[in-house]
């Protein structure tokens, strides 16, 4: 492999959206060039999209449109425009980080080229609830999007020449669902200089959870697929018990309004606020303020703010479901609970908060996953995708002697 790497992003989810996705971009893209690699991000965008990177050459923004539906996403408008902002065929590797419109161009802009490709696998797009959920009103699209979206994993992902997962769930699901024969597992990476319990979140939590107020915290986009309902009905069930356990839900997204309703219709008004979107700078200082954090989704891919969290020193409760799964070691770095059961999250948050000294492992799960031990994973993947083109072209030039 080349010492030195050129290296396209294409994605149809950035900046100002801040998800797992953007998150493990950015983070990736930095440690790459502090190694000497050059990265270019070709991103849907708008406006402020490009009042962000004003300036900026190595991040093209494709126009595009906001899919109203899943606000997070854009369908970009013609995006083999990029192709006159840079030089199309300049890239060693092509890693598409997601399969929609840009990704897609990516993905034709690797085959036409005979670029080296790898394609990660951040979103279980494919899943029934999140068609429904966002896909198109019409009951006869969603029906075909629900049919065929698989199919469109396996055709995608069956271009690239390697595939990413986040985790080792999410590498059984896509194996089991045949989408490609070669997966490498690399997580999204997690800054453990910025989140470590070194983070000062005292002055935040004498706000948000006066006096001896214990306080669980939910970060990350308010949507029905993180089964935020599952927290607030466990914050229902533990306050007829204790008035000392507070709840906060940082971030934003389309569920906001129906869970701002449930809190209301139980009349948890003292006991959950919403802080709304939350400043990437302060986001450590949130983390910091709380005793622990819930991630009641079961549709984790790997969980990037439940390791945020950990390297802030904060046990995680989390639904037993896919990534999280392996994450949560119980008794170390946080506890387990039924997926959707709001009493034994419950159960498992009273058991954290009366047990707290006893959950040590929160930093040292974290510092598993720091940006420069993924980025090292990073880039034997790109290797391995680069011998594999390689010997694919061989394969090819003895076809034709």
């Amino acid at each position: 492999m080349k010492s030195k790497l050129n290296i396209f992003f294409y994605t149809d989810t950035f900046l100002p959206a801040i998800d797992g996705a953007v998150t493990s971009m950015l983070g990736f893209k930095k440690e790459l060039e502090r190694r000497g690699n050059s990265v270019v991000i070709i991103a849907s965008g708008n406006k402020k999209t490009k009042e962000i990177v004003k300036g900026r050459d190595d991040i093209i923004v494709v126009p595009s449109v906001k899919f109203k539906r899943y606000p997070q996403y854009n369908f970009a408008l013609m995006p083999f425009m990029a192709a006159s902002k840079i030089g199309v065929y300049d890239a060693d590797i092509a890693h598409m980080q997601t399969p929609f419109t840009v990704g897609t161009y990516g993905m034709l802009v690797a085959k036409i080229g005979k670029l080296a490709s790898v394609g990660s696998f951040h979103t279980l797009f494919t899943k029934s609830s999140v068609i429904k959920e966002y896909g198109v009103s019409s009951p006869i699209a969603r029906k075909l999007f629900i049919k065929y979206a698989w199919p469109y994993a396996r055709f995608f992902y069956g271009n690239c020449t390697r595939v990413i997962a986040p985790s080792p769930a999410i590498k059984s699901v896509l194996e089991k669902e045949s989408v490609h024969n070669s997966i490498d597992v690399v997580p999204n990476g997690v800054d453990t200089k910025r989140f470590s319990p070194k983070v000062d979140g005292s002055k935040l939590r004498d706000i948000l959870a006066p006096g001896n107020s214990k306080l669980v915290i939910y970060v990350g986009r308010v949507s029905k697929e993180k089964n935020i309902g599952t927290m607030i009905n466990a914050a229902k069930v533990i306050s007829r018990k204790r008035k000392d356990i507070k709840f906060l839900i940082a971030g934003t997204g389309p569920a906001m309004d129906s869970y701002i309703k449930q809190v209301h219709r139980n009349k948890l008004e003292n006991v959950v606020k919403f802080a709304g979107f939350v400043n990437d700078n302060e986001l450590p200082k949130y983390y910091a303020a709380a005793d622990l954090m819930c991630m009641p989704s079961t549709f984790e891919t790997q969980g990037i703010v439940s390791l945020e969290a950990m390297a802030c020193g904060k046990p995680v409760v989390g639904a037993d479901s896919l990534a999280l799964r392996g994450l949560i070691e119980n008794g170390k770095n946080g506890e387990k609970f039924r997926p959707l059961d709001y009493n034994d999250c419950a159960k498992k948050i009273e058991k954290v908060i009366n047990n707290l000294p006893s959950y040590k492992d929160c930093a040292k799960t974290a510092k598993e996953y720091s940006i420069s031990k993924v980025t090292d994973r990073l880039l034997e993947t790109y290797s391995k995708a680069l011998q594999d083109s390689v010997n694919k072209k061989s394969k090819g030039l003895k076809a034709v002697f």
